[in-house]
């Protein structure tokens, strides 16, 4: 059957009819036809070019310069606007005209004060320039060296407290520092005051070790660290001579992290960018801390950014740049475009604020997006990704013969569908995988009274922290209070606070068990101050079998630190902890901040999380790994989803409709010359292939069979099942089904392999639902349906569209090819269900 299937599937060509056919079968791109800009020749093309590149403003940042420290350096970021409007960083070319001698330059580019008094820098640049004024105030104050402010960021530039050197688990040669100087304290005591080291010498400080072993005056595993000439090697000496005072913590502390310029982009690759960087104290002081912040790129392949924060970019793309100082972290995007002679914007309709901001950044890029997707396409996607089934063919007739205006039609159908019963099973299967419901962990009955009470949850529409406020506090019997199910899977408190902060925040702590973050700002003590939360909760059996109980403990209930045993008192990762109680159950006061509208991630991570369940990909992705190092492809965007979330009391429901609403989740897949390359602005839909679930649904719909599991009635969706239990080994899993074992949306498999696509052309779940007696094929040859009416009810059932005229003739000739209709009518059943057009929504 196998060879003859094959031999029809090529016979009949069906997914390489027509082009057009070609993309929706394939998954394929295929460009739209746009309307073409106009033609501009290579001369005409570089003379633009050279127009547009020249420099006719300079803009200098910041506009104005104040001093309050003989210590202080400061520098100037020197911007070219140029005749279209671009700007080019000139600050490295700009030349630097000093009036007075109350002002230096330093060999690095950076100001530094000498004396008292108000003057001006002039600054010349491409035939151009411009002033900024220059204040120099309380040089004769005392301003002494402090630990916090200004030997700490030393520290901590020239690699002291790196995980290679003495900010390692175990320190360095006997000598330990909080990893990245988190907790300058505890650093303070080890250099200062730890009675096994001769750090400090107070009586001769130019032969203090710490200043000795970083320059090399004394062997030093570490190699040369700075100079003995260095501002860094002055600063230490003079800090070490005035007795080594710690300083106001709180005066001292960095408030805000200021990084200029907020944005990076360049007009080709090739071109650079200084940044600088600001720090505001706690005191309202601010200084110039470029030289001491460290910096990161996430994709150096596109930008690579050196000590002293220039940027260089090297090929098209996007970056972030990370800047990380004295435990503030600010990500700079940087994009590097490519030279598009002949681009011009063409404004498609805005259906929604989304579409505002997508096309925002698009505009910017210079991508254009692609046309609409047409009304059969639209019809397929939407139901899919709603309810996670097709439209039944009759749906689909009616829906393409409505004259109702596009986008009017298209929002009803929206409406209809979120309001059917089947959203409710459809969203309780991925709200069951992060959640956990998994018979293996709750039970038989649990898994059952679990899967109800997300069901219920979602056919009420619960606000989203209301979810989170009833598993989060939940107590008492797993029967009688399915919530209390999350505990039950998360027994231990360590675990209970990894779920919560990467199920409802986005933020993975796991590593932070065993040491700081090495490039976030999270920290092993915010492990075990959350962890604090959750070590009153305790399970135990209850009187029914596989019952269990989750209750609050009298004892036992305290989270010591594993490197010196104290008890941890419970704290959130950010804002204020004043109202949280030591003692006793604290998951309320944990809920309260967890579920602010104030809280920058709650409502950010789940909007995240949705928008990649209608778009193939988080506008962060990972959609659950949101850090500082992985900044959104578009903020703009993701802020207005989250504020539209907040603002309708975290309604899920809603969100959901304003996605599938937008003209960008509309989209055709097909690609035009401008975004063909495109794959995280959103110009074009991503083809997905479908989940387990879904393509198990679909199948047996196209179909028309009914697939029976062990215990269960016949007809069950799979996506009614309780867990992954049911059917476990069989087509589920090949297809990626996730087994439930952790909150990770890197669980659920999307990916396309061998063994799923022998399954699809000879495994026994295709075969035998194309072959049932009582399913669709059957019950059509048995009504002697006419040929021509067969072929599109199959072309209905299995892709959601008629076929294409060319389709139409090749699948009609197939059928009259033979005596045996119903084996005819199978063939082409089964070539349909294994194009890509049925296994991908697209």
């Amino acid at each position: 059957m196998i060879i003859r299937r094959l031999f029809a599937w090529q016979s009949l060509v069906l997914i390489l009819a027509s082009p057009a056919a070609a993309g929706r079968a394939q998954g394929k791109v295929e460009t739209n036809k746009v309307t073409p800009p106009a033609k501009v020749t290579a001369s005409a093309a570089l003379s633009k070019e050279k127009a547009s590149d020249k420099i006719v403003a300079l803009r200098v940042e910041p506009a104005e310069l104040v001093f309050s420290d003989r210590r202080e350096s400061r520098r100037l970021l020197v911007v070219g606007r140029t005749t279209t409007g671009q700007e080019r960083d000139l600050s490295r070319q700009a030349k630097l005209v000093l009036q007075g001698d109350t002002i230096k330059l330093e060999s690095d580019g950076f100001l530094s004060p000498l004396k008292e008094g108000e003057t001006r820098v002039r600054i010349q640049a491409e035939g151009l320039e411009t002033e900024v004024p220059v204040h120099i105030r309380g040089l004769g104050e005392t301003h002494p060296v402090t630990f916090v402010r200004d030997v700490m960021p030393i520290l901590n530039k020239v690699g002291c407290t790196s995980g290679m050197c003495h900010g390692a688990a175990k320190g360095k040669n006997g000598f330990k520092l909080s990893l990245r100087g988190y907790d300058p304290g505890f650093d303070y005591q080890m250099l200062v005051h730890d009675v096994s080291g001769r750090r400090i010498n107070r009586a001769d400080p130019a032969r203090s070790l710490m200043l000795a072993k970083p320059t090399q005056q004394v062997a030093h595993g570490g190699g040369l660290r700075f100079e003995l000439d260095s501002r860094y090697y002055e600063t230490l000496l003079q800090w070490i001579s005035q007795g080594t005072p710690f300083g106001d913590p709180q005066a001292s502390r960095v408030e805000k992290l200021e990084v200029l310029p907020h944005e990076i982009l360049m007009q080709k690759p090739g071109l650079a960018q200084q940044m600088l960087v600001i720090a505001h104290y706690g005191d309202g002081a601010s200084r110039d801390v470029t030289r001491e912040a460290a910096f990161t790129s996430n994709t150096p392949t596109v930008a690579e950014v050196a000590a002293d924060g220039y940027v260089t970019t090297l090929r098209k793309g996007e970056a972030a740049v990370l800047v990380r100082y004295e435990g503030k972290f600010v990500t700079v995007n940087v994009t590097a475009l490519e030279e598009r002679p002949g681009f011009e914007w063409v404004q498609l309709p805005v259906y929604n604020y989304i579409d505002q901001q997508v096309d925002a950044k698009l505009k910017k890029l210079k991508i254009l997006p692609s046309e609409l997707t047409s009304d059969a396409e639209f019809l397929r996607r939407v139901s899919l990704d709603l309810i996670g089934l097709p439209p039944a063919p009759e749906e689909v007739r009616t829906f393409l013969t409505d004259p109702t205006e596009r986008r009017v039609k298209r929002s009803r159908w929206i409406d209809r569908v979120l309001a059917r019963p089947e959203f409710v099973d459809h969203w309780a299967v991925k709200w069951g995988d992060l959640f956990r419901n998994n018979r293996n962990f709750v039970g038989d009955k649990g898994v059952w009274a679990y899967q109800e009470w997300i069901r219920k949850s979602i056919a009420e529409n619960k606000p989203y922290d209301q979810w989170a406020r009833e598993l989060l506090t939940a107590q008492g019997s797993t029967f009688e209070n399915p919530a209390a199910n999350f505990f039950r899977i998360a027994k231990e408190a360590k675990v209970a606070m990894e779920t919560t902060t990467q199920l409802f925040l986005g933020i993975r702590m796991v590593c932070t068990q065993c040491h700081d973050h090495p490039f976030e700002q999270w920290t092993q003590n915010q492990y075990f101050q959350m962890t604090a939360f959750f070590s009153a909760i305790g399970v135990k059996e209850g009187m029914d079998s596989q019952e269990e109980i989750v209750y609050r403990k009298r004892a036992d209930t305290e989270v010591k630190h594993p490197k010196d045993g104290r008890v941890v008192k419970a704290k959130f990762l950010f804002g204020n902890s004043d109202d949280i109680p030591q003692e006793g159950d604290r998951r309320e006061a944990l809920v309260r901040w967890l579920t602010s509208k104030n809280n920058p991630y709650f409502a950010r991570a789940v909007a995240n999380r949705l928008w990649s369940y209608f778009l193939g990909r988080g506008i962060i992705e990972p959609v659950d790994d949101i850090r500082a190092s992985n900044p959104p492809s578009n903020e703009p965007l993701l802020a207005a989803l989250t504020k539209e979330l907040t603002d309708h009391n975290f309604d899920l429901k809603h969100l959901m409709r304003s996605i599938v609403n937008s003209r960008t989740y509309q989209l055709s897949f097909r690609t035009n010359e401008w975004n063909r390359e495109d794959e995280v602005n959103f110009s074009h839909a991503q083809p997905r292939r479908l989940p387990a679930e879904t393509l198990f649904d679909t199948l047996s719909l196209a179909t028309g069979t009914q697939f029976r599991f062990k215990d269960l009635p016949k007809g069950m969706r799979a996506q009614q099942f309780p867990d992954p239990v049911v059917g476990m080994g069989g087509f589920l899993d090949q297809f990626g089904r996730p087994p439930r074992q952790s909150v990770c949306e890197c669980e659920r498999r999307g990916d396309v392999s061998l063994i799923q696509a022998l399954s699809l052309l000879n495994g026994s779940t295709v075969a035998d639902a194309i072959a049932d007696p009582e399913g669709r094929i059957a019950k059509l040859v048995m009504e002697k349906t006419p040929d021509k009416k067969l072929v599109e009810e199959l072309y209905l059932a299995a892709l959601s569209r008629p076929p294409e005229p060319k389709e139409f003739q090749l699948g009609l000739s197939y059928l009259t090819s033979g005596p045996n209709l119903a084996e005819k009518a199978q063939d082409l059943m089964w070539a349909l269900v294994n194009s890509n057009a049925f296994l991908f929504n697209q």
